[in-house]
């Protein structure tokens, strides 16, 4: 194969699938549901993949939407944690909802890893999009920083810091975004008892 019909034929390749054929070592599920590519990427191969997803020419995704987690501590323990594919809401008389055969998955084992931290990329230069989750154990929830490649991740990450405990390695400024610093717990956490009572916090003076 000539080396522009090598460049043809990896531009023709999904941002998924580009991504896993630069580092399929690092790929712990590759899955598309309701047409939504997503990949799910190894901690530790993370700050590498997200290097790569903002500098290949065939990606160039320039921006981070978005930014968030997912406990999973009680996903799927009982019928009304469990994903369905039901409509969400009664359709009018003349609408039929949309045949699905897809099947939602995580990816990884549910036991094995507490916490999915959930990033949403858009390339302006290509016009596509990539979801991608990194899961976290719950007795090491730490994952890299993206705040010196995308600007715009320094307070998504501090959001999740605050309200779900993720430690983003390497932030510059890691602390509280939406609760006051004396805040004890990350209240978005399952297992947050929710009868908890927090310190009461006056005026400094």
């Amino acid at each position: 194969m000539t080396q522009a019909a090598a460049g043809a034929t990896s531009a023709a390749l999904t941002p998924g699938a580009r991504v896993a054929q630069r580092f399929p070592e690092a790929v712990l599920a590759s899955l598309t549901y309701r047409g939504q590519e997503t990949l799910v990427i190894q901690r530790d191969a993370w700050a590498e993949t997200a290097a790569f997803l903002k500098s290949d020419p065939a990606l160039t995704f320039d921006v981070l939407m978005d930014l968030s987690c997912v406990d999973y501590l009680r996903f799927g323990r009982s019928r009304t944690s469990a994903p369905t594919l039901a409509t969400p809401s009664p359709l009018p008389y003349y609408m039929k909802p949309k045949e699905n055969t897809e099947k939602w998955a995580r990816g990884v084992s549910m036991d094995d890893y507490r916490f999915d931290v959930v990033y949403h990329f858009y390339s302006s230069v290509h016009n596509h999009r990539l979801r991608v989750r990194v899961p976290l154990k719950t007795t090491d929830v730490k994952i890299p920083t993206l705040s010196d490649l995308w600007a715009g991740a320094n307070w998504f990450e501090r959001e999740a810091w605050d309200l779900f405990g993720v430690v983003f390695v390497g932030h510059p400024n890691l602390r509280r975004l939406l609760l006051y610093e004396e805040f004890k717990g990350h209240p978005l956490r399952k297992d947050y008892p929710i009868t908890k009572r927090q310190p009461l916090i006056g005026p400094l003076n």
